[in-house]
């Protein structure tokens, strides 16, 4: 099937539409971050630079790291964002630009999400590492693409839906898995959990501030969810639509980030940037043995 040119968007350079990258320019092994700023200093990791392109929200830098050549690539905030990477990635692997055809075999990509989150759990230390084994989504965006039943979590959610009473007024939560590879590669030094991801920072995330909740409970409901030795364990803004995309197209994808706060204790650490820079490292060298 050919896409027609709005559906399929190219620049005049040959490049993705958002992203501003050629086909030539993307690795195999991608590292997304939702902050622009952050994709030099995870290059700074680098051992050499290939190529270097911004346009809006989207930084990325494509270099080598202990022989493995890997892109990182800022997404900005929200699933509404990781839409258009998650897509935009996609296209670059396995589509030809110029035909605006898909190539005749796929290429499956590895993307994990290098993150900033706050636990909720009182146990979970600030400055630990949460691996994220399955996303709850409290957005909707994955419920825009037809097969999205065959990757959702069924049991986990309709158990999360009536161990906490969920407000019908609110999006129904679904869980999503990550990549079970990347989950065991990178499973020891971090806090496995189901992260939530939420449409936005303070009321979607159980801050207030000076507007009432329509759930005030929300919080405790998710501390006190288990089903199958599972719990939750963080919040952030990307997560679901990384994984459902990702399972959709194939893609090996995975989320780990610097639990930099706890809601459930007040505690926050503002200087954060080392416990990022420990992070990146940690992940730069887990892909290496990969």
């Amino acid at each position: 099937m050919k896409f027609a040119e709005p559906d399929l968007i190219v620049n005049a350079d040959g490049s993705i539409y958002h992203l501003s990258l050629r086909p030539e320019q993307l690795a195999d092994t991608v590292l997304v971050m939702g902050d622009p700023g952050r994709v030099p200093v995870v290059s700074t990791f680098f051992d050499a630079i290939e190529h270097s392109v911004t346009n809006r929200e989207f930084v990325s830098r494509t270099g080598i790291f202990k022989g493995k050549r890997i892109t990182a690539l800022s997404t900005g905030i929200g699933t509404d964002n990781i839409d258009i990477v998650m897509q935009e990635l996609d296209a670059l692997a396995n589509f030809d630009l110029v035909t605006r055809l898909p190539k005749p075999e796929r290429k499956s990509l590895t993307i994990i999400r290098l993150g900033t989150s706050g636990a909720i759990q009182p146990d979970i230390p600030i400055n630990s590492f949460g691996l994220s084994t399955h996303a709850m989504g409290l957005d909707n965006l994955i419920y825009f693409y037809r097969d999205y039943i065959k990757i959702i979590d069924k049991e986990l959610s309709a158990h999360f839906a009536r161990q906490a009473n969920w407000n019908p007024q609110l999006t129904m939560p679904y869980f999503i898995k990550g990549s079970e590879k990347l989950i065991q590669h990178f499973n020891k030094g971090t806090v496995p959990g189901i992260t939530v991801t939420a449409p936005g920072f303070y009321g979607p995330q159980g801050r207030g501030l000076h507007l009432a909740l329509t759930d005030p409970e929300m919080i405790s409901k998710l501390q006190n969810f288990h089903c199958r030795g599972h719990r939750i364990t963080n919040f952030e803004m990307e997560t679901s639509a990384l994984f459902g995309l990702g399972a959709l197209m194939n893609h090996e994808t995975l989320t780990i980030c610097a639990l930099v706060a706890n809601r459930a204790t007040g505690e926050y650490n503002p200087n954060h940037c080392p416990v990022i820079m420990e992070l990146t490292e940690f992940v730069l060298n887990g892909l290496v043995s990969l």
